[in-house]
């Protein structure tokens, strides 16, 4: 028999399994899938939660009722992984491979910079990235009486680009809901140049953070926090106070691949941008927020990378040429308050563009256009991700690669 070994069970590794099990010879082949949490979470919900908007229970699922049957299945933490050998240890046993799927997501790491963790953590400094800063946020904004609000970008790459800005737009419709806008003096603060990595976005949600009274402070590279005065201070030393501080720390892969020396400078792991193999092994495979291609880090880029490497490990196994298919396809629901939101369709080399999604012409779904259809869309995909995506069910007509037709391209 050989072995199938897939590290994480989170988006990207649960797809995987689901893939793959129907499609390999079981008489051949063992799949086995270790992850050290027990909880799986709909991260895309953490956006929500802070408002209200969701339960805890409605982002949180025990994660092994989404693994197949016939997988095995281990919760155990991953101390390291030896390529070369074509084994990983756990905690405390150790599993040989002949291809490995690296799906160990990345995480934020506050303690990047200095003071971003201290002793206002979780009191007055928040993230929504998690779910426990995700619910401290909740309870802080349940009682707080107003101020000066600062949403805050480290630096790139992070999960979902843009969700620190949909933060600040449910922001101020909370807040108008609650009374108190008036009271709430809300800043974006980004290391880029622009509100969004996407130029066309940046165009479209820029006039959003004027409508909105949101002010956008850009270019901000953060040096530290200073927990004593309640101000973020950059490199040239300039100064962003606060009264209340929702950041988003930087991310960075799993230290499993830092321990083992797989991983770049922020523990991603050099991937091939089309075929999804690893660089440096080939019967090594990386799909989601754990590879370093230039693509979003969000659960719509792994449903589309799940699809092309599935395809690809069937051809690995078969001695066949890999398909270089995976154009680095997103597409996302940015939601802008009071009930609507943006849709946006891109992927490595075509920025956002104005169109109508699914379908050419018709839509229902209008690209980089405010509407309600497109909101209630956002609150639908949480429904699709429980129902059919992680259990690898195709979502009908929705390419894993994008599609130009009925998109106004320059």
């Amino acid at each position: 028999m050989k072995n199938l070994l897939v590290l994480g069970a989170g988006t990207a590794g649960t797809m995987m399994v689901n893939h793959l099990r129907p499609k390999l010879n079981m008489k051949e082949w063992n799949i086995t899938i270790v992850d050290q949490y027990k909880t799986h979470y709909y991260q895309p919900g953490f956006l929500f939660l802070p408002f209200d908007i969701y339960t805890e229970d409605q982002v949180r699922k025990v994660g092994k009722k989404f693994i197949p049957k016939g997988v095995n299945y281990i919760q155990k933490e991953i101390k390291q992984i030896f390529p070369e050998e074509n084994k990983v240890d756990l905690i405390d046993e150790s599993l040989s491979y002949d291809i490995l799927i690296i799906a160990t997501g990345s995480k934020v790491v506050p303690e990047e910079v200095e003071g971003m963790k201290g002793k206002n953590w979780y009191k007055n400094v928040f993230d929504f990235y998690t779910f426990e800063g995700s619910l401290a946020l909740r309870n802080k904004l349940r009682e707080w009486e107003g101020g000066k609000l600062v949403v805050h970008v480290t630096e790139m790459p992070i999960k979902c680009p843009v969700a620190p800005l949909e933060f600040a737009f449910l922001a101020d419709s909370y807040f108008k809901k609650k009374g108190m806008r008036d009271k709430v003096e809300i800043t974006y603060v980004t290391p880029l140049d622009a509100a969004f990595t996407k130029k066309k976005s940046s165009e479209a949600l820029g006039y959003l953070l004027k409508d909105k009274d949101i002010h956008l402070e850009t270019d901000f590279a953060i040096e530290h926090v200073d927990n004593d005065q309640n101000k973020i201070v950059d490199y040239i030393e300039r100064e962003i106070e606060y009264d209340l501080l929702v950041t988003v720390p930087t991310n960075m892969g799993d230290q499993l691949l830092e321990r083992s020396g797989m991983g770049d400078d922020l523990n991603f792991v050099p991937t091939h941008h089309q075929t999804l193999q690893s660089l440096d092994h080939e019967n090594v495979f990386v799909i989601g927020d754990a590879t370093n291609v230039p693509a979003s880090k969000a659960g719509s880029v792994a449903h589309f990378q799940a699809e092309t490497l599935t395809d690809n490990i069937l051809l690995y196994i078969d001695n066949k040429p890999l398909k270089e298919e995976f154009d680095g396809h997103s597409n996302c629901f940015i939601e802008t308050g009071n009930n609507k939101a943006l849709l946006i369709d891109f992927n490595y080399k075509q920025e956002p563009v104005e169109g109508k999604f699914p379908f050419a012409g018709i839509g229902p779904l209008r690209l980089l256009k405010e509407s309600v259809l497109n909101h209630w869309g956002k609150l639908a995909f949480r429904w699709i991700y429980w129902n059919m995506l992680l259990k690898g069910i195709a979502i009908p007509f929705v390419s894993r690669n994008m599609k130009l037709s009925g998109k106004k391209i320059n």
